[in-house]
């Protein structure tokens, strides 16, 4: 009797040993799944490898930037691009545009990245709550939120920013107060259909609590559309982030920032376009680099769309 039952607990034990292996070579399955289609999607790649590229030069700009981002070479102010020791140029102050633009990707790049990160976070833990639980608390949850679609988003912000002043910190507070309500309708909406799924009752049936549910078998599987939604949105925040500095109510002068940087340019756009148009079309590419890297991510992520 006691052998049968030693026995009973070394093939339990083997059984379970197996379960989680099978997990485990699942979850690397998946992984590489998702690492071959992201690498078959050329334009990913490279996007990706491009804002690896910035954020490490911004990273590193105090120690690899070849001037003082504040220093000025009154003499040839407005040179343009090309001249010997300043290859991207100088600005009307006489500063160089490059060492500018090392430094400015240091506010630039965290004014966007940051806001989006925290606001996914919060909206994380609302739209679970209000897409899983449903009835009167997330329609609640989901009509306070709906105040926020009465204003346009670009206003709402600019209000917002306006009200707290100029700063880093209010652009960042302002951009996150304006992200949440539509993140949350994300992952509300996602919440929704994967709460109706049968692996979500089968879970219930056996006893699972609603902590559980919600963590293990809905998290889980909304959390793919929503990093790649945040990471399209990042383009835009950097966008956005930059039109506030250059409209006065985000960074202020002298920090290098690439808002400030290209709303400096205006002045003197007639006779040196290249203070503008250069910090212009970093921001651009930086966009655009982080939509198509999203695009890829969305392509990588669902198994319907792997090629």
């Amino acid at each position: 009797m006691i052998k049968n039952q030693a026995k009973t607990g070394q093939e339990l034990k083997r059984e379970w040993e197996t379960s989680v292996a099978e997990q485990e070579h699942k979850s690397l399955s998946s992984l590489h799944l998702f690492w071959t289609a992201l690498k078959r999607d050329k334009l990913a790649m490279a996007s990706g490898i491009f804002l690896i590229f910035i954020c490490l030069v911004t990273i590193l700009a105090p120690w690899i930037s070849p001037y003082d981002p504040y220093e000025a070479e009154t003499r040839l102010r407005l040179s343009p691009i090309g001249t010997p020791g300043y290859p991207l140029g100088l600005d009307k102050q006489g500063r160089d545009i490059l060492t500018r633009l090392m430094w400015g990707g240091r506010v630039s790049i965290p004014i966007a990245l940051i806001p989006v990160t925290i606001s996914t976070i919060l909206s994380l833990f609302v739209g679970l709550i209000a897409g899983y639980f449903k009835g009167v608390i997330g329609e609640v949850i989901m009509r306070v939120l709906d105040i926020f679609y009465a204003f346009p988003t670009v206003m709402l912000a600019i209000a917002i920013a306006g009200i707290l002043g100029p700063g880093m910190m209010n652009v960042m507070l302002s951009i996150c107060i304006v992200l949440v309500p539509y993140i949350t309708r994300v992952v509300y909406t996602t919440s929704l259909v994967v709460s109706e799924e049968d692996f979500v009752e089968a879970a219930r049936a056996s006893g699972a609590n609603d902590f559980q549910i919600v963590f293990n078998q809905i998290f889980p599987n909304i959390l793919s559309p929503i990093i790649v939604y945040a990471t399209t949105t990042m383009g835009l925040q950097i966008v956005f982030a930059a039109g506030l500095s250059f409209l006065g109510l985000g960074v202020q002068p002298p920090v290098a920032d690439w808002g400030i940087m290209t709303a400096n340019g205006r002045d003197v756009i007639q006779i040196a376009p290249h203070v503008s148009a250069v910090p212009g079309v970093l921001l651009l590419l930086v966009a655009l680099s982080f939509n198509l890297l999203g695009d890829g991510l969305r392509d990588a992520l669902d198994p319907k769309l792997r090629v």
